[in-house]
């Protein structure tokens, strides 16, 4: 008898409104039943747990701090049916560290400035998505940022020089989107070093600015774009970079004077240019080259021997005006 009253009374406790207590804060998840509504697509796959009967900190894409409870994390992944622009409520989640909006094939217009509420974020992922419009100024306002990824869209127009004022920037994606004109001169002053730069396939054209002399990337990525003239300020024996990669443009200098890093290079692709010269001797100090590629250029003279060099195929050499050696055939 003793048991049977203590289930009824368990029964009971579990019934009552008082046994569902929620830890998530109460203007957080205001913000975020308005994201739902804006959206207006409550059949999305992120959507279906985003219900009153369940705390919002366990609701699909949501992470909330262990100790405050407040949501530092809102992340929307890959969905076909998600449609409309990023709702200004994103604004209203002052907490927030990480946004991720990815692969939302209908996810459209502007990037909204409520962004600039978002004093805590740190990493901002907007890619694989249907983003038009310019690339926004206002980031600089995100004082914390340190990732911000806008990566397969649709953003047009020339690329703001304040991004280089980003104060604790570390990498910048804004490649394959469809960006015009230059290179910013102030990207020659990001704060970080070894920031990660990201611009391939896009249509820049013009001059790297001399101010990349100063920059030391862990990666530089300029691929596919039209850009021309001398990329002598990407190198330096003494530098860090790891990856390089300026193919399929219309680049126009003597390799046979450049000097690679010889620390942590892993890859350098030049292909697809207008590049003449030799290939330096020196590049055979380079001991982790992993991928190389110098084909469809200008270069002339024997390929140099030794270190990682004849590892490559001729691939990585063959159409040129007369390299020769191997892989290619011997010099004559």
């Amino acid at each position: 008898m003793e048991t049977m009253l203590k289930l009824c009374f368990l029964s009971l406790l579990l019934l009552s409104p008082f046994a569902f207590s929620e830890l998530c804060n109460p203007s957080d998840k205001k913000a975020l039943l308005q994201i739902k509504k804006d959206f207006n697509n409550p059949n999305a796959a992120v959507f279906p747990s985003w219900n009153l009967a369940i705390d919002c900190c366990d609701w699909n894409g949501i992470e909330c701090d262990s100790n405050t409870n407040r949501v530092i994390s809102l992340t929307i992944i890959t969905d076909d049916s998600l449609s409309g622009q990023i709702p200004p409520a994103v604004g209203d989640l002052p907490y927030l560290q990480t946004l991720e909006f990815h692969k939302l094939p209908k996810l459209t217009g502007p990037i909204p400035p409520a962004i600039t509420k978002l004093t805590n974020l740190k990493e901002l992922y907007l890619s694989w998505n249907n983003l038009s419009g310019p690339v926004p100024d206002f980031f600089p306002q995100l004082t914390s940022l340190e990732f911000l990824d806008l990566s397969f869209n649709n953003l047009s127009g020339r690329i703001p020089s304040s991004l280089s004022q980003i104060p604790n920037l570390q990498s910048l994606r804004l490649d394959r989107n469809r960006l015009t004109g230059p290179i910013p001169d102030s990207f020659g002053y990001f704060r970080q070093k070894g920031i990660g730069l990201d611009l391939s396939h896009n249509q820049l054209s013009g001059p790297i600015p001399a101010s990349l002399t100063r920059l030391e990337p862990e990666r530089i990525f300029l691929s596919r774009n039209k850009l021309i003239g001398d990329a002598y300020m990407l190198f330096g024996a003494n530098k860090s970079t790891q990856q390089i990669d300026i193919s399929r443009n219309m680049f126009s200098f003597d390799l046979s004077k450049v000097e690679f890093p010889t620390s942590n290079l892993i890859m350098v692709d030049l292909n697809h240019n207008q590049i003449y010269g030799s290939i330096p001797q020196q590049i055979i100090q380079v001991d982790f080259l992993q991928i190389f590629n110098v084909s469809y250029n200008r270069l002339c003279g024997e390929i140099p021997q030794g270190g990682r060099l004849q590892r490559f195929d001729n691939t990585t050499y063959f159409h040129n005006k007369c390299l020769c050696g191997s892989p290619l055939p011997s010099c004559k």
